[in-house]
């Protein structure tokens, strides 16, 4: 029996005895057969009009209760009940209902304006995006990935991932670089992959980034700046000797003759530490690592630089795997250049070493006037130094990197100068 049917017994039951009562006194009084006839009708009848309403009353709220949360089902948040009043029990729980239809549906258009900017943001990067489901097979992929395997998503969907060439994709550890050839592109790509689940299945997420694309920006960057860089100091050096060489002739003066062979000689062989230079930076060898006792290469090395006193700040025993030879001349031109810049100012230079998690902190600090830009630090041939060559710095950090190691430079915070910090790895 339903709950209404249930209400429509309970208020027939609560109402039969009062209607029985009422009936048999009209029926047992001294009545005329109308007068009985008529009292009983209206009697029955408005007792089963009153069970008929106390039911309506009863399941009318529950209706509308039901009809809200099949329409929040459903997906449909416009539906409103008109009974929901918050000084009513039943109006309060459809008064309830309400807000949370206002709620789901502004969660629901939050959840469509992100999944149409994820879409749209899916679509432009310029990265292959893919998921597969468990068992290997292409679910979707963005506007890169349909390029990279020369089709629509729409016609690869279903697709098994060996079918695709992507078989390795789904293998191995990530992220990694691999070498692939897809329909649509052949090369060198960076692989991620990640597990991602939906509707109670595995799947998985594989992201391709073109390392070659990268690489080849940086390698051309790389070039112009190199060609920027040789074309100045060749033309630096071309342009007086070509000036210089016009002016002369068999007949000119001696004087002048050998003062401009001078300068002629004087730009060769400024040209030729130049090239000197430059090969010395393109042809830097590998490291033959050997073990290096900090304490006592920090103290050799300090006291190369005669011009000043560098104060030492001793640190713990530590060894370190490198090539002894690179080492010192890294920390030379630190030390170098810390001391350069400490004389404009007068002050003072510091050197020391810590350890920092598993690896060793060697700095240089000086109380110089400070850099003014760190743009330009590590280019080659850079230099603000009238009588320098723009290498050193360029050639430590290629030291660093070679012994697996990180070099950065940059201003004090608690006085004027300037701290370079070399990072290496200790013998293990």
């Amino acid at each position: 029996m339903t709950h209404g049917g249930r209400t429509l017994l309970l208020a027939l039951a609560v109402g039969l005895p009062g209607t029985l009562a009422a009936t048999a006194l009209v029926w047992t009084g001294d009545y005329s057969a109308k007068v009985q006839w008529t009292v009983t009708v209206f009697g029955v009848g408005l007792w089963l009009a009153f069970a008929w309403a106390l039911r309506s009353y009863a399941v009318r709220p529950l209706q509308t209760v039901s009809n809200l949360l099949a329409a929040l089902r459903e997906g449909n948040y416009t539906q409103r009940g008109t009974l929901g009043r918050r000084d009513d029990e039943v109006g309060l729980v459809i008064w309830e209902i309400n807000k949370l239809g206002e709620a789901m549906r502004e969660e629901r258009l939050g959840a469509i304006e992100a999944s149409v900017l994820l879409r749209q943001v899916m679509a432009e990067i310029d990265v292959a995006v893919f998921a597969f489901d468990h068992d290997g097979k292409l679910l979707l992929s963005n506007r890169a990935g349909e390029k990279l395997l020369g089709k629509p998503t729409r016609e690869l969907v279903g697709t098994h991932a060996s079918e695709l060439g992507m078989a390795q994709c789904l293998e191995g550890k990530t992220p990694r670089t691999i070498e692939a050839e897809f329909a649509g592109a052949t090369g060198r790509w960076e692989l991620s992959r990640n597990p991602i689940r939906q509707g109670g299945l595995r799947h998985q997420l594989v992201v391709l980034s073109n390392v070659q694309r990268a690489l080849r920006e940086q390698e051309r960057q790389a070039w112009k700046r190199l060609i920027r860089v040789l074309s100045h100091e060749i033309n630096n050096s071309l342009a007086p000797i070509q000036s210089i060489a016009g002016s002369l002739s068999p007949s000119s003066d001696p004087d002048d003759l050998r003062r401009g062979l001078d300068v002629i000689r004087g730009r060769s062989e400024g040209l030729g530490r130049f090239m000197a230079s430059y090969t010395r930076l393109a042809k830097l060898p590998p490291p033959r690592m050997k073990p290096v006792e900090v304490r006592d290469w920090i103290q050799r090395v300090a006291e190369l630089d005669e011009r000043m006193r560098v104060a030492i700040k001793n640190g713990p025993d530590v060894t370190i795997p490198g090539d002894g030879d690179q080492l010192d001349q890294l920390l030379i031109n630190l030390i170098r250049n810390a001391v350069d810049a400490s004389l404009e100012t007068s002050g003072a230079v510091e050197v020391g070493w810590k350890l920092n998690h598993q690896r060793i902190e060697i700095f240089v600090a000086d109380e110089g006037p400070g850099i003014e830009s760190t743009q330009n630090l590590f280019v080659p041939f850079f230099t603000t130094k009238p009588d320098g060559t723009g290498i050193g710095l360029a050639l430590s950090r290629q030291i660093a990197e070679a012994h697996d190691g990180t070099l950065t430079l940059q201003n004090r915070h608690d006085r004027p100068g300037c701290i370079a910090r070399l990072h290496l790895p200790i013998a293990g």
